[in-house]
């Protein structure tokens, strides 16, 4: 899946919803590549139902299918004024992690490897939905792009449709993997009420 350049994010749209959901399909063809699922504890939906969920931990599962075993896991914990996002791979093991900037206008995440190192940023414009994912030298790597759903699922429901591009040729998987997880994490910690 992390050869992939460019991939399709469809959020699942409910009327009552206490977890979400994310199709990742094929920009070309619409099929499902994977889909992307919260999973969190019981205690922390009710906790939904009383506090902005922006400010609680979620754990995001990438998998080949509904419940299956994970590809790419996205952790965040308690995000007061900022958000620290960790991404592990199928076994568990740290990709990154992201670090959303205190202070920017329309968002921005830091990202790092491992060791700690800073290997792209994920800026956001200042009118919401576009984003550029740039390397550590400013050069741009790809786009996190909204897609419009229409009036009425723009006006009655905050499910998002979006496109992650990755433009550069020849960046590492865990690279692709870790830039997929910042434009997933764009909707949790950004965008999600």
């Amino acid at each position: 899946m992390f050869d992939r350049k460019v991939f399709f994010v469809k959020e699942r749209v409910a009327i009552v919803r206490l977890t979400d959901t994310w199709d990742i399909l094929d920009p070309e063809t619409k099929q499902p590549i994977a889909v992307a699922q919260e999973r969190i504890p019981p205690a922390l939906k009710a906790l939904r139902l009383l506090i902005n969920k922006r400010l609680l931990p979620t754990t995001v599962v990438v998998s080949t299918r509904e419940g299956g075993p994970p590809l790419l896991t996205i952790k965040r914990g308690i995000s007061l004024l900022h958000a620290t996002v960790q991404v592990l791979d199928a076994n568990g093991t740290s990709l990154g992690s992201l670090k959303s900037k205190l202070f920017s206008i329309g968002g921005a995440f830091r990202v790092f490897d491992p060791a700690g190192t800073e290997v792209a940023l994920v800026q956001g414009n200042f009118i919401g939905w576009n984003f550029e994912l740039k390397d550590a030298n400013g050069r741009r790597l790809g786009a996190v792009t909204k897609k419009w759903a229409g009036v009425g699922k723009e006006l009655f429901t905050t499910a998002d449709n979006y496109v992650i591009a990755i433009e550069k040729d020849g960046l590492p998987t865990a690279v692709t993997a870790l830039l997929l997880a910042a434009g997933l994490a764009i909707d949790t910690v950004f965008k999600e009420k």
